[in-house]
């Protein structure tokens, strides 16, 4: 176990932000849960556990100025010019710093359900999962089932096979790596409550990717995010719903639309006022004015659940 009394910051790092970003917003998303296991909110920052290179990199992100993000290794540094530039894609794609969202707000002004929900969270960027291995997994583990239980087998399966660093009395995790799963069984993880479905999805998707059959690189190599998702959807135990989280979540796709999500099924009647939760063909209507933005939708409307 790697053990600092002391923080080094050998690394730092300022991202330009564009216009309108409000961090504090995104950092009330990332606080959403008490149960979350792969970061901490510590101070208006927040601390991400890292693999780069097959070294534990602790990572701090907060606001400089409300224009930057101010990036600090913690611990595992020093940093290569090339680790420094994983660490500022992982972060640009952590919080979606190249989208144009002006078209988004432009949309939502002239909608009436949405003009009130946009202003409350203006700023708000998709908080994404950058590690497609992360992403698929937190998918199929969240299948059909509410978000507590989907954070606490997330929680068995990281503090059972992920990489743990304790830092100044505190002890962080990165999510296990392809390799590190598959070196576990249906049985073991069926004893922390995974289904066999699940199971068998996860160490499918975990062989895929330390085969190298699949990467993020190589669906985004593919140029069209619905032949990305048919990529997904090959993978049994990925379905619809599933493979929208993804390209909505790691993929970058502004337009993935989860359709059959139950908390948009919730925020959409809470928002719409209706007395019944809204079927698809409903939803399909509704979000019909709101095509190429559909995600951005999604997440502001998850966003007034909590």
């Amino acid at each position: 176990m790697i053990q600092r009394d002391t923080p080094v910051s050998n690394f730092e790092l300022r991202i330009p932000t564009p216009e309108g970003f409000d961090f504090a917003h995104c950092l009330d998303y990332l606080g959403r849960s008490s149960e979350e296991c792969l970061y901490e909110i510590h101070e208006q920052t927040v601390r991400k556990l890292l693999v780069i290179n097959d070294r534990s990199v602790l990572l701090q992100v907060g606001s400089q100025g409300g224009r930057l993000l101010k990036a600090v290794v913690l611990h595992g540094g020093p940093l290569t010019a090339a680790e420094q530039q994983t660490v500022e894609a992982y972060i640009r794609n952590w919080f979606d710093l190249e989208r144009d969202l002006g078209p988004f707000y432009i949309l939502a002004e002239e909608d009436v359900m949405l003009n009130g929900i946009a202003k409350s969270f203006y700023g708000l960027r998709m908080v994404g999962i950058p590690d497609l291995f992360e992403a698929l997994c937190w998918a199929v583990l969240g299948q059909q089932i509410n978000l507590s239980f989907a954070y606490a087998l997330k929680k068995n399966i990281t503090y059972a096979y992920g990489n743990p660093l304790d830092w100044n009395g505190r002890r962080y995790y990165s999510f296990p790596s392809a390799k590190q799963l598959l070196a576990t069984s249906p049985e073991e993880l069926g004893a922390m409550k995974v289904s066999r479905a699940k199971s068998a999805a996860l160490l499918e998707i975990a062989q895929r990717m330390e085969s190298g059959e699949l990467s993020r690189d190589q669906l985004i190599r593919l140029g069209d995010y619905d032949q990305m998702g048919e990529h997904l959807q090959r993978i049994k135990g990925i379905g619809p719903w599933t493979s929208h989280y993804v390209r909505m979540r790691c993929l970058g796709d502004p337009g993935a639309f989860p359709i059959g999500d139950a908390g948009l099924r919730n925020a959409v009647k809470l928002a719409a006022g209706l007395e019944e939760k809204p079927s698809e063909a409903f939803l399909q209507q509704l979000f019909e004015p709101w095509k190429g933005w559909e995600a951005y939708v999604t997440f502001y409307l998850w966003r007034t659940l909590y």
